[in-house]
């Protein structure tokens, strides 16, 4: 099930994807103020990506928003504006459809193909670096600091996304996911590292795992079963979304504390809040997580 050297390869070509659209990217195109839409061709792929720019300060962060299972962009893009407003930053919402993200491209980020880990380049993982090297561009802010965030379904992509390819990332936040990347070698990617070869590779992939900064945003009430993912991998993790990422959170003190490594995870759980995006996102919670993350950043 392994490939290799897994570190070096998905390095080299998130660096060289990255660079190459940052420079055939249309120099015309910009993030105007207020709501915005447009289509986006990386690395061939095209996605409708959904904008804002606040109006009432000079915006110099990103936030890259991940949507649900609905596939639904734009309303992401909108629950987003209040805390793009308190953090003064740029919002980009890319659509992945369900013809051509279905569970394994979309939820697993396209990271095993039958059984087999997919080497760097095909994977839908593999567009969100060309994806932040546009926004960065379109907002004439090449090195702008950005903040990853994903709720439901697009949790699930964002934690795929961090686990199994290099990022930047400022902050991290992983909202309700219905499964996560364990922190352990044991169990399989795409749901843990399980499989990257050589073993060394994968123990250095989870060390680096660890050492992001990744917000665990959990909604205290979020223990229902609509579109939980049930499969044998998902239910190892826990019943429900809120047990998974309690689960998650702590196998990452316990692997972090007994290997010695730096973990700079943290929780945060929102009382009274189900599975909803929009008040997870403008929780005071989330806000404060993100704000001495973003500042030293910044």
């Amino acid at each position: 099930m392994g490939y290799r050297p897994w570190n070096l390869v998905a390095l080299t070509f998130a660096l060289s994807l990255a660079a190459a659209t940052a420079h055939g990217q249309d120099r015309a195109a910009t993030i105007g103020p207020g709501d915005g839409e447009q289509s986006v061709s990386l690395s061939g792929t095209v996605l409708d990506v959904f904008t804002y720019r606040p109006v009432q300060c000079t915006p110099s962060l990103l936030l890259v928003v991940f949507h649900g299972i609905q596939r639904d962009a734009g309303p992401y893009r909108d629950r987003a504006r209040p805390l793009a407003d308190k953090l003064c930053a740029f919002v980009v919402a890319p659509k992945f459809d369900q013809q051509r993200f279905p569970r394994d491209r979309y939820q697993l980020g396209g990271v095993v193909e039958h059984g087999h880990l997919v080497p760097p380049g095909s994977r839908s993982i593999d567009l969100v670096a060309p994806l932040v090297a546009w926004a960065r561009n379109a907002a004439g802010q090449p090195g702008m600091p950005y903040v990853l965030i994903g709720h439901s379904a697009g949790a699930q992509f964002v934690g795929r996304v961090v686990a199994f390819t290099p990022t930047e990332a400022a902050a991290i936040v992983l909202a309700n996911p219905s499964t996560w990347v364990m922190p352990s070698t044991d169990t399989a990617a795409p749901f843990g590292f399980g499989g990257i070869e050589p073993p060394h590779d994968a123990e250095q992939a989870l060390r680096a795992y660890l050492a992001l900064p990744i917000v665990v945003a959990l909604g205290g009430a979020d223990t229902g079963t609509k579109s939980l993912d049930m499969s044998a991998e998902a239910m190892a993790q826990g019943p429900y979304r809120l047990a998974r990422g309690q689960n998650a959170f702590r196998t990452a003190q316990a692997v972090a504390a007994s290997r010695g490594w730096p973990l700079r995870w943290s929780l945060i759980e929102v009382p009274g809040v189900g599975h909803d995006a929009a008040r997870m996102l403008a929780a005071s919670q989330t806000d404060a997580a993100l704000q001495p993350l973003v500042r030293r950043g910044r």
